[in-house]
Formats: C-alpha cells, structure tokens, sequence
C-alpha cells in the first residue's frame, strides 16, 4: 500500500496531537494522584475528633483519640455522634504539644488567591486550634500561666497575614524545578515531595506523617507571598505571578537573627520567582536574596541602629562556602549583589564579606558590590542604571525557565542574582524589582506580547507590575522587620515621593519599637512554631520554666528611678513655691535626675529591650 505525502502528514499531525493530548493527560493524573483534601468536616465530641473527606469516594474518617492521643484512619460506618459539634474545614495544619498536651490546629477560612498552571491557590484566612483536653486542671499555677504563654505564640504565628496552600499543586517548588522531576516523584504526595525549606508546617505535621495513609491529610503550607494577576496588553491576555517562599531554616526576626549557620542557612533567606502564563505557555525568573553569609549578629540595644558585631572566633569561610555549595547546586551560577555601605556602620560587615569572596575560588560565583547609598544619594535613583549595566550580561547569560504548549522546554534558567543589604528588604526589593522587569520585558517580547521596540514602561501594565513588586516588598519587610517596606514609594511610582519619605520615617519608627520592645516574643513564637524548641511536659514542675529569665537589679532599679524622678519633676512644676528660686532648683535636680536616668538606660539598652527566652538566649548588650 503506498502512502501519499499529504496522508503522511496528516498521520504525523494526528500522532503529535495524541501525544500532546497523553502528556496533558499524564500530567493531570500525577497531580491528581498525588492531591490533598480539599475540603473536610471536623465532627468533636467530648473524646474523639472526626475529619471526614467530602472530595473522596472512600468513605473513611480520620479518628484522633482525645484521651489516649491516638490518630487512625477508619471506615466511616455511621459512628459520628449526632450530638458532636460539626463544621466544615478546608485541610489540617497540623498539630503542637504545648503543656496542657496536644491541640489540634485546622484551616477555617481561605480567599482564593487565583489559579497557577491550571490550580487553585488559595490564602489561608482563618484558623481554629481546639486542645485535646478539655480544661487545665491537671495543671498548676504556674503551668496554666505558662500554657497560655505558648498558646499566645501560637495564635501570633498564625495570625500572620501571609500563608499560602493548594490542595493539588507543588506550591514549593520553582516551574523549573518541577519540570525536571521524575514521574515517580510527581507521583508523591504534596507533602513528601515539597521543598523542605519553605514548608512552614513540617513541624505540625510529624505526627500524621509518621503513618503513611494520612498523607493525603498533611497540607504543605507555605509562608511569604502569592500574587496571581489577570493582565492585558493591547488585547493580549496572561496571567502574571509573583511568588516569595520564605525559608523556615533560620528563621527569625531583623536583629535576632543575622548572618549564616553551622549548616550554611542564612536568616531572611527568601526565594522570589515571577512567572508569566499566556496561551499554554509558562515563563519562569527566579532570584533569591539572604543575610550576608558570614558569621555576624546585631542585637538590639535601644539604639537606632546597634552596630554589627563580627565573629573572631568562627571560620567565615566554611560558612560561606557551605552556604553556596547549597545555593550552587540549587540554582546554578551565583552573582552575589552585595548592597552594603562602604563607609560609617556597614564598612566593616562589607570589608569582610569583601575579603572573603576574593577567597574563594569558584567558577561559579561573581561578587558585584554596589553602595546604594552612596550611588543613589540625593534622590539620584537613576543610577541604579549603572548596576543594572554591569551585570546585563550574566543576566542574559542565566536566561529564564520556559514551556510551551506542549509542556516541552524552551529554555532554562542557568544561574541566579543572590541580593543582599544589611536587611535584606528595602534596597534588595528596589533591586530586584529592576531585574524582574528587565527579565519581563524579555519574556513578553518572546511570547510576542509587545515588540522589542516598546518598552514595558510605555505600557498600561507597568501599574500593576509597580504595586505587584511593591505588595511583595510590603510582605516581606513585615515578616522580618515587623513594618511594610521602606522605598516602595520608588517601586510604585519609579521616583522618590514627599510622602514616601514620610511614609518611610513612621515604618522606621514603628520597626524601631517592634525591635526593641516585642522582637523578643516574636522569635519565640518562630522557635516554637518550628519546633526549634520542644515543650518538655515536666516544665515547671521537675524542670524550671523556660520562659522565664534572670534580669538583672538595673532592669527594674532604673525605670523605677526615672518614674520617681519625672514625678517629682512635674509635681515641682505644678505646685507653686514661695521662693521661685527653690522651686527652680528642684525642678533643675529632677528634670536632672530624669535625664541622667534616661542616658544610663540608654548604655545599658540591652538590659530592657524584649529578649527571647526559648532558642535565642545568649547575647551581647553593648
């Protein structure tokens, strides 16, 4: 039989279209077969606690035992109590042991945040943590004062504003990442095959992995930040995306935890992709940023900025290379975008973080410092246009990841920029920003969005890129330093604003009080949360307490001193003497007496700011 050349065209344009229609179908069955519940109903009663899939053929229950503490997975045969306290949930955060014993922590609320790579993303906006037993009197005083200490931290941490999840997509893992894995691997369940960096509940969730058939119970949620935005360009429409992951190891706040570990984790260390959906086709840009990676620490001491203090005892160099062997293997190449100062408190962190990546001899990592400061002085913001020209062409010469149609790859990205400040928030935001357009501006000129002879700027887009970048910034800053970003009034608008100046002055203010007077409990309540600290059940009875801490005599003497003093100073002021002179001096020796309190509370700051009490405990307070 002879075949025509048309026929075998058409045999061949049949053959591509099933296998286009097979890989599409493969795809959808690994991530269904591999999803979480979407949806459940908690049924509690007196002794048990009921989760009941309502998205599953099986009619199973999740039985957790409130007296004995066991967790099984049963057939659902009827044996719900009629009188149980029911409500629907959308998935398991998991579950902390605090010293009352287990509570059980689930999602109540969620917004849907948009849809990535055909899945659902949603943000978790409400949560219930229900304790197994029913009231405290198994405690002692003590303990009870303790447990709701801990259960305080708890609720702060989920409190926060910023926790993402999907119940059938790799929300941990870059586009890249995931297009490398095996079938065998997309085969495992979201929380065995999650990224163990950026899943913020792996702690809570020990006690349902331990059995292999809950797995379909253990919800990976993520901390940071999901932006999903419908976009048009001259009637071309796409979804972009702007997703931060925040790391869990060595996690903490701005200056309780600075610098690198033994282990080569950083503090602040976030991962930030953009990705860009049009027509079946996916763009990918990922950058990271982290505390300088050298062993260093700044702990607060009432003083606006305390200064960094450098170890002298620590091997710099095998922090540092421990960290991007990490990184190296990751990402690929690494261009460090260092934007310390050069000059005044900075100088030193900058000089030694200098001298040892001359040290270093690796291929695969390039040191650009730039002094923002310096450069960008006097409102002059368009320098930043001599950074961005320095490292152009590793910047093309890294690329981005993307897919087409087919779900075949296109290109891949080979290296990332790893940017840092002393923060890691307000200049490296404003950097990266830069970087993600310039890349966009790339990516859209490829899927024939815009020509390369228009620039993104000149398009209505531009807004919602600004205040998607400036949203971002927003987050992060809060997580790390308490208040929204400073500078984000350049990345919405792409100038220095009046209002953004003021704007930045009552962030600095706020982020000054936070460091000071509650940083202490907010690094606990990470420590906990994580399960860097455990709570030992024998806790204030065969051990002592761990929250508690030694002051010593000048923490309560001295604000006592200071309120006496500026007492008897008012009270000279208001109450009228006969002799003006007297009532002068008096008010001279305490308005005196006042501010010679306020200047040794001021040396000795680090004997009243907020400290932690659980992990974090030995500190310097000069």
């Amino acid at each position: 039989m002879v075949v025509g050349h048309g026929q075998v065209l058409i045999h061949l344009l049949a053959l591509s279209k099933i296998k286009v229609i097979l890989t599409k179908v493969v795809v959808t069955a690994m991530a269904m077969g591999s999803h979480a519940f979407k949806c459940l109903h908690q049924h509690v009663s007196p002794d048990k606690i009921f989760i009941e899939p309502l998205d599953s053929d099986k009619t199973e229950l999740l039985l957790i035992d409130r007296i004995s503490q066991e967790i099984s997975l049963k057939q659902n045969e009827g044996q719900i109590p009629a009188t149980s306290e029911s409500k629907q949930i959308y998935g398991i955060f998991g579950i902390i042991r605090l010293l009352a014993g287990p509570y059980l922590i689930v999602i109540t609320d969620r917004a849907q945040v948009g849809t990535l790579n055909g899945h659902t993303i949603w943000k978790v906006t409400g949560t219930q943590v229900l304790s197994y037993t029913k009231t405290t009197f198994h405690l002692n005083e003590q303990q009870v004062q303790d447990n709701s200490r801990y259960l305080a931290m708890v609720e702060h941490m989920l409190a926060a504003d910023s926790y993402y999840y999907s119940a059938t997509y790799d929300l941990t893992h870059t586009m890249q990442r995931l297009q490398n894995t095996s079938p065998e691997f997309q085969q495992m369940s979201l929380h065995e095959r999650g990224d163990v960096r950026f899943i913020w509940n792996s702690h809570l969730l020990l006690e349902l992995a331990q059995q292999q058939e809950l797995a379909k119970y253990c919800l990976p949620i993520m901390l940071g930040n999901v932006s999903i935005t419908p976009c048009t360009i001259k009637g071309d429409a796409f979804n972009y995306t702007v997703i931060s992951r925040r790391s869990c190891f060595r996690a903490g706040v701005r200056y309780y935890m600075r610098g690198v570990n033994s282990e080569g984790h950083v503090a602040n260390y976030v991962e930030t992709e953009q990705i860009v959906e049009y027509q079946g086709n996916k763009c990918s840009f990922v950058q990271t940023r982290g505390s300088v990676p050298l062993y260093w620490s700044q702990y607060p001491n009432l003083k606006y900025k305390p200064d960094p203090q450098i170890s002298t005892i620590d091997d710099h160099m095998a922090g540092f290379e421990s960290h991007f062997a990490t990184e190296v293997y990751n990402y690929g190449r690494q261009v460090i975008i260092n934007l310390l100062d050069q000059k005044g408190q900075e100088k030193e962190l900058f000089s030694t973080f200098t001298d040892v990546t001359q040290k270093v001899n690796n291929n695969n990592i390039r040191y650009e410092p730039f002094d923002f400061h310096k450069e960008c002085k006097h409102m002059r913001w368009d320098r930043l246009s001599i950074l961005m020209d320095r490292i152009a062409d590793e910047q093309d010469q890294h690329g981005y990841f993307m897919v087409g149609r087919d779900n075949s790859p296109v290109s891949m990205q080979k290296g990332v920029f790893r940017t840092n400040c002393i923060d890691c928030l307000d200049r490296t935001n404003v950097v990266q920003s830069l970087l993600s357009k310039r890349t966009l501006q790339q990516q859209l000129e490829k899927l024939e969005i815009i020509h390369s002879s228009q620039p993104l700027e000149s398009t209505a887009f531009m807004s919602t890129f600004n205040n998607v970048w400036a949203d971002n910034a927003d987050v992060c800053a809060k997580q790390y330093g308490g208040t929204g970003a400073l500078k984000t009034d350049f990345t919405r608008t792409g100038k220095r604003t009046t209002m953004g100046l003021l704007q930045d002055g009552y962030n600095s203010a706020i982020r000054y009080f936070m460091n000071n007077f509650y940083d202490g409990f907010r690094q606990d309540s990470i420590d906990l949360f994580l399960g860097n600290h455990i709570v030992d059940e024998t806790e204030c009875t065969l051990k002592p307490s761990a929250l508690l801490t030694e002051r010593d005599w000048k923490f309560y003497a001295l604000p006592a001193i200071f309120l006496v003093a500026v007492s008897m100073c008012i009270i000279s002021l208001l109450l009228p003497d006969e002799h003006l002179g007297e009532q002068v001096m008096y008010v001279l020796f305490w308005g005196g007496a006042s501010l010679l309190t306020l200047i040794v509370m001021y040396i000795y700051g680090g004997e009243f700011v907020d400290r932690p009490k659980l992990v974090s405990k030995s500190f310097k307070t000069e």
